[in-house]
């Protein structure tokens, strides 16, 4: 059965293995990053032709999972302040 994530691949050799959009070089974090940042779906869609809506929720989706996997205090995911 086919799920959103299906649009998310792995690869050590693209992208020094950082979780992108199959098919594409671009890496979750940063369609991540652009929505963090106020971008909106059509916004990543016009600035990433290769991108679909599909391919921004699988996105959302791959992070979501990640999120519930660890838990880490915001404290360490901000870094040194």
């Amino acid at each position: 059965m086919a799920t959103q994530l299906d649009r998310i691949s792995i690869d050590p050799n693209v992208c020094h293995g950082q979780a992108c959009v199959r098919g594409t070089r671009i890496p979750v974090h940063q369609v991540l990053g652009m929505l963090a940042n106020g971008d909106g779906f059509d916004d990543l869609i016009e600035a990433y032709p290769a991108l679909s809506r599909e391919a921004i929720f699988a996105c959302l989706e791959y992070a979501s999972r990640l999120a519930e996997e660890e838990i880490a205090p915001l404290e360490q995911l901000a870094g040194p302040q």
